[in-house]
């Protein structure tokens, strides 16, 4: 069976964190599926609210594993760590959380390609 490449989320705190100011995120979640080895590269713009538990709980049942592009990850194994457990999955194994923020978007896509070479993901191609 061919390797599970994982799904990169991008949260954007609505938009108007000025964490993101330096970024365009388009430009980074476009350059982040064509370019890294993910399997797609979606933007939530609030994944701590209600409708993004919801979001997760419905990715969460593909058992995809998943790479989080957005704030401190211990917030975000705080925040979603029921969401994993209740689809039994593990927020420590299946999760890569990154901080992408006051990053530039070259900046943003080298945290992730980096972060992606080190848990063994296969390069594009």
């Amino acid at each position: 069976m061919a390797e599970q490449r994982p799904g990169l989320l991008m949260c954007v705190c609505t938009g108007k964190c000025p964490g993101f100011s330096k970024m365009d995120i388009w430009d980074f979640i476009n350059r982040a599926r064509v370019e890294l080895p993910v399997e797609f590269g979606v933007i939530h713009p609030q994944l701590c609210e209600e409708d993004g538990d919801r979001f997760l709980a419905d990715f969460l049942k593909a058992k995809r594993p998943l790479v989080i592009a957005a704030c401190a990850p211990n917030m975000q194994y705080k925040m979603f760590r029921d969401a994993f457990a209740e689809k039994g999955t593990d927020v420590k194994r299946d999760m890569t959380p990154l901080d992408i923020r006051d990053m530039t978007t070259d900046e943003a896509i080298q945290k992730v390609a980096a972060a992606l070479h080190a848990t063994g993901v296969k390069e594009n191609g």
